[in-house]
């Protein structure tokens, strides 16, 4: 018998195998249906303090330091039970790893720990009302004052602004400079002075969007992420990130959500042996089935060492895709009753709330159209649209309510 400890970054089958098991037993504990935000909270939690969380993460920073085939053996087990993470898809898919790619030492030991604990809650600040698929026309202004940075604008559609803690914030810090290059990324703690967050009531009955106004907030100048004036760049990846989270949502193994939602509610309705429904119902079977297949592969080219890429816009661009259908179907099912179930039908409540919801799909994460540009160009090779702005400093341009 070996006396070398085990290599948690280069794990035996045997390792992986005795990791399997303590994960399944910590998740068939503390995993519950229907979670809450202070469930999902309360969860993140333990599962740091059972040396879980933050899985490829160094420990020095609050995270497990366990390797890539770790990950994929959580995600494995996990997707198995009821999903405890929903609330954090944007801290810690999106916001996580860009601090830990490009934050200060300083910053990942003051930020990471809490964040992978879910002892904080970020939330990610890009779109503006003149800046949204073209984030990149955004007016929000940070600028100098000896060791403080001043942020002045407005962003739009933040999902849990009204809950966070922090912001992954990009702003334009060089007007002077043409629009991509003078955009700078900060850490912007929701509880400064100025920082006004106004809830948007949804159609499904939600509040997860905000608008959210800056008047003069100051933050120390320690806050800028990453390099000035390089936030372009920073914030591509943040999407890519972004993308990879929605699109690969649940990645583990074969997920049909959908599937299973048209099932009950065609149960309920006495429809299972309708021969259109069950043909609409193994079309969501199918797309959603390589959905997962395409989900798996995005996240084992990860595991692999490869960064994200553009690729993540195809699993993002087909999940809407498939809400699309979905809504079709639902309303040839049920008609009215698709969108105003009694509150007491809890199938016909969660087909309602999935068919209004589901036009959010075609535009969070970035538009249905964006994603189709960024699959034309960067994954076939297709010629780009004509940029009338290339090379014009961004204070010159007419965007948003600039004159």
């Amino acid at each position: 018998m070996s006396d070398t400890a085990p290599d948690p970054r280069n794990p035996s089958e045997a390792d992986l195998e005795a990791f399997r098991a303590e994960v399944t037993a910590f998740v068939s504990e503390h995993a519950v249906p229907n979670a809450d935000y202070a469930a999902c909270k309360s969860f993140q939690a333990k599962l740091a303090d059972a040396g879980l969380g933050g899985i490829v993460y160094d420990r020095s920073y609050g995270g497990a330091g366990l390797s890539k085939a770790h990950d994929r053996v959580y995600r494995e087990v996990s997707s198995k039970f009821p999903t405890m993470s929903n609330d954090f898809i944007i801290s810690h898919g999106m916001c996580l790893p860009v601090v830990n790619d490009f934050g200060t030492e300083e910053q990942k030991r003051t930020f990471l720990p809490d964040n992978i604990a879910g002892r904080t809650l970020w939330c990610q600040m890009f779109s503006e009302p003149g800046a949204g698929s073209d984030v990149a026309s955004l007016q929000t202004k940070a600028e100098r004052d000896g060791d403080e940075w001043i942020i002045n604008g407005q962003k739009v559609w933040t999902t849990l602004a009204h809950v966070s803690d922090y912001a992954v914030l990009i702003a334009r810090t060089d007007p002077e400079a043409v629009k991509h290059a003078g955009i700078s990324m900060f850490i912007l703690p929701m509880d400064a002075e100025g920082v006004e967050v106004r809830p948007i009531n949804q159609i499904d009955g939600g509040r997860h969007f905000n608008e959210v106004f800056f008047t003069d907030v100051r933050i120390p100048a320690d806050n800028l992420l990453g390099e000035l004036n390089n936030g372009w760049n920073q914030a591509t990846a943040m999407l890519m990130y972004e993308r990879v989270a929605i699109g690969t949502a649940g990645a583990g193994r074969i997920s049909t959500p959908n599937f299973k939602l048209l099932k009950a509610a065609a149960k309920a309705g006495d429809m299972l042996e309708d021969e259109n429904v069950r043909q609409d119902m193994m079309r969501i079977y199918s797309m959603e089935t390589t959905k997962s297949l395409l989900a798996l592969r995005t996240r084992a080219e990860m595991q692999s060492g490869r960064a994200p890429g553009p690729g993540g816009s195809l699993g993002k661009l087909f999940g809407s895709v498939i809400q699309w259908r979905m809504r079709e179907i639902t309303m040839n099912m049920a008609g009215p009753g698709s969108q105003a179930w009694p509150a007491d039908d809890v199938a016909g409540g969660d087909l309602a709330k999935q068919t209004v919801g589901s036009f959010s799909s075609s535009i969070a994460g970035g538009t249905d159209e964006i994603q189709r540009n960024i699959i034309g160009d960067r994954v076939l090779g297709l010629p780009r649209d004509i940029a009338v702005d290339r090379g014009v400093a961004f204070r010159e341009l007419r965007v948003g309510t600039q004159v």
